[in-house]
């Protein structure tokens, strides 16, 4: 009620209507909520890099997030095992989930960045949303997080349940599928790179199984480029039946030449 009275007399009434739109209350402390939209690549006049960015603020709340996400999904499944819980908390607090969560809540349009393009650095939004997530840390403490995600995003934005429910986890399930078909898999990281004018990274990672190039991803993380490699990866296998021969040819030269070795005699010395 203290900040509505206040609205009216404050210079930047706005950008307050537009967190409280978002947030459901108003900033204490809009400086941080301003450092929170601003993008590494926003230049100061004299062509410096700005140094009050979101990154630091994006830090603390990734880790904030985890610890709030994690305590919803404990409450709400509390039959579930352990590892049922670390996939539906994986699956809300994963950029591409926090990425929508801005585009919806409409946080994209208050990220100041000198990019002419966002569409490359699909990290923006969620990156952002983790760093507001920070600055209500700060300004208001961890009951004001709880309340935000519990009232303004779950159930709102997310159905949790369904999210739960869902199976999004590629490297999980080629993992499995390895470990049934009783063959290796590893992840081979064929590329780094950087982009756009604030040479933002991105990285190329191919799912190798039992020595057999399966599926390349490309992401701006090893984890996600990992995730989309085994995607693809599972896709090609499914479906190509060639390639899940020459696998399982490819295991089972190996273990001839396992056996070959193993039949050689050893000499006393």
């Amino acid at each position: 009620m203290i900040d509505a009275v206040k609205l009216p007399f404050r210079r930047d009434r706005q950008l307050y209507r537009s967190f409280f739109d978002i947030l459901g209350f108003y900033p204490r402390n809009l400086r941080l909520y301003r450092q929170a939209l601003m993008h590494k690549s926003v230049q100061e006049a004299d062509g410096k890099r700005c140094r009050e960015n979101n990154e630091r603020l994006e830090y603390l709340g990734d880790a904030v997030l985890d610890a709030v996400v994690g305590d919803i999904v404990f409450r709400r499944f509390g039959r579930r095992r352990e590892g049922f819980l670390t996939n539906a908390r994986s699956k809300v607090v994963q950029r591409s989930t926090l990425g929508r969560l801005a585009e919806d809540m409409g946080l994209t349009d208050l990220i100041r960045s000198d990019l002419t393009s966002r569409n490359h650095n699909s990290y923006m939004g969620g990156n952002a949303f983790e760093a507001v997530v920070g600055a209500v840390y700060l300004d208001r403490g961890y009951e004001a997080c709880m309340w935000f995600m519990k009232n303004r995003v779950i159930g709102k934005y997310i159905d949790l349940d369904k999210m739960a429910a869902q199976e999004e986890n590629f490297k999980s399930r080629l993992l499995e599928w390895c470990q049934k078909s009783r063959v290796g898999v590893e992840f081979v990281l064929k590329k780094v790179g950087a982009e756009g004018r604030s040479r933002s990274p991105y990285f190329v990672s191919c799912a190798v199984v039992a020595g057999v190039e399966c599926g390349e991803g490309r992401g701006y993380s090893k984890k996600e480029s990992q995730q989309k490699a085994s995607a693809l990866a599972l896709k090609n296998i499914r479906k190509d039946a060639a390639l899940r021969q020459r696998i399982m040819d490819t295991v089972k030269e190996n273990e001839d030449n396992s056996t070959d070795k193993a039949d050689i005699p050893v000499k006393a010395g």
